[in-house]
C-alpha cells in the first residue's frame, strides 16, 4: 500500500494509512474504519494545539485564559454573570470562581455587583484583557489559516459541515465538562 514519487496518479498515503493497513492485517476481524477518521482528528489537534500555544504564549495568556477572555469578548455584551461564563466555557463552578479572580489579580477583567441587581456579579474585560485577546485570536486565525492552506474553500466547507453533523450528535446529549 505505497506510492513511488513517480507513480502521480497514485493516492498519497499518510501515517493513518499505515496505521490502519497494519491493523487490518493484524486484525482483519475487525473494523478498523473508524480508525482513518479518529486518527487524523487526533492528529490534526496536535498541529492545532501547538498552533494555539503559539498564539495564546505570544500574547501572554494561557488556554484557558484565552477562552475566558475569549468568552466576554465576542459576547457583544459590556459584563457577563460568573454563570453565563460557566457555560460559555464548559467548567464548573468552583473553577470558574478560581479563575475568574486570577484574570482580576492579572488586571485582565473586573469583578464588580451587578447593578441590576446587588446579588449578582458582573466580569468585564479591562483593556489590557482587550488587548491580549485580540492579539491572540489574531495570531491563532493565521496559524489555522496555514494549517487550512491545501485545502480548496469548497473543501474547509464540506469538512466544517461534516465535522458539524457529527459534533451535534456529541453536544445535544451531553456537553462536556472541563
Amino acid at each position: 500500500m505505497s506510492t513511488t514519487p513517480n507513480d502521480a496518479a497514485a493516492p498519497r498515503l499518510d501515517e493513518v494509512d499505515r496505521i490502519v493497513e497494519g491493523w487490518s492485517t493484524a486484525r482483519p476481524d475487525l473494523d478498523v474504519a473508524p480508525l482513518a477518521v479518529f486518527s487524523r482528528i487526533s492528529r490534526l489537534s496536535r498541529y492545532l494545539e501547538v498552533a494555539r500555544r503559539a498564539a495564546f504564549t505570544d500574547a501572554g495568556l494561557e488556554g484557558w485564559e484565552f477562552d475566558m477572555l475569549s468568552a466576554l469578548r465576542r459576547s457583544g455584551e459590556d459584563a457577563l454573570s460568573p454563570g453565563a461564563l460557566m457555560h460559555e466555557t464548559l467548567v464548573t463552578s468552583g473553577t470558574m470562581t478560581t479563575r475568574i479572580d486570577k484574570l482580576v489579580a492579572r488586571s485582565l477583567v473586573s469583578k464588580n455587583r451587578s447593578p441590576r441587581d446587588g446579588r449578582g456579579v458582573e466580569v468585564r474585560l479591562r483593556p489590557d484583557g482587550v488587548a491580549r485577546v485580540d492579539a491572540a485570536m489574531e495570531k491563532l486565525l493565521e496559524a489555522e489559516q496555514g494549517l487550512l492552506e491545501p485545502l480548496a474553500p469548497d473543501g474547509r466547507s464540506a469538512l466544517a459541515d461534516t465535522l458539524r453533523s457529527l459534533l451535534l450528535t456529541f453536544e445535544a446529549d451531553d456537553p462536556p465538562q472541563r
